[in-house]
Parts: structure tokens; C-alpha cells; sequence
């Protein structure tokens, strides 16, 4: 087995509601940043022991899918590396 860090970053969907994203976007802009649009996210680093960085993947699918995530109005992405 093989240590593993992967990174799930969850986000609203487009078109969901995302309040903390709207506030943070006008303070921005009321500093003077020009944005076209802001969406706020979670990241969750899970360090897992695996046999290769597919099945360490896999793994995270999982754990997304099950609970990190709700399909119907969040977004994620999974990126895995050989933990150092």
C-alpha cells in the first residue's frame, strides 16, 4: 500500500443559490475588484492509504458521492498524489 493525499473540492452547481458566494463577490467589488462571477467551495484533504492513485480515486468518488457531496446541487473534482 501506498500513502495518498486527495483533494475534493465541492461546489454549488451554476444556477444554485450561493449567498456566501454573492456577499464575498460584492465586498470585492466594493474594494474595486471587477469580477464576472465568485463561487465559494470546500476542499477536503483525505489522506488514505491505497494500491495505486486509481483505487485511491475511486475511493474518494466514494466518499463524495456518499457524503462530502449531494449530486443533485453540488459539483466536485478529485485530484489524488502520492502523499510526500
Amino acid at each position: 500500500m501506498t500513502a495518498f493525499t486527495a483533494t475534493v473540492t465541492v461546489r454549488l452547481k451554476r444556477g444554485v443559490l450561493d449567498p456566501e458566494a454573492e456577499t464575498t463577490q460584492r465586498s470585492l467589488e466594493r474594494l474595486g475588484f471587477d469580477l464576472n462571477d465568485l463561487r465559494s467551495a470546500d476542499v477536503f484533504e483525505l489522506d488514505l492509504d491505497a494500491d495505486s492513485a486509481d483505487d485511491a480515486a475511486e475511493r474518494a468518488e466514494e466518499m463524495a458521492e456518499r457524503l462530502l457531496a449531494n449530486p443533485t446541487i453540488h459539483d466536485y473534482d478529485i485530484e489524488v498524489a502520492q502523499a510526500e
